[in-house]
């Protein structure tokens, strides 16, 4: 399931990092990493801001779909 379907305030570990590469390494210099836990803090129009290793990220709706829980 991707990160963009999780539940607000309920903590999930991430399976899987799809997409191109870049977007790949993107999302693993900002701790989107294999096994790491995360958290979707809010949503908003078209984004979500998430918890993940002591920092909260604001990222695209695109981009949490590359993040597979």
């Amino acid at each position: 399931m991707p990160l963009s379907l999780a539940k607000t305030g309920e903590a999930n570990s991430i399976k899987k990092i799809g997409g191109h590469e870049n977007a790949r390494k993107h999302l693993e210099n900002m701790g989107f990493v294999t096994g790491t836990n995360v958290t979707v803090v809010s949503t908003m129009n078209g984004g979500l801001i998430v918890k993940v290793k002591d920092s909260r990220i604001a990222i695209s709706r695109e981009m949490a779909n590359k993040i597979i829980i």
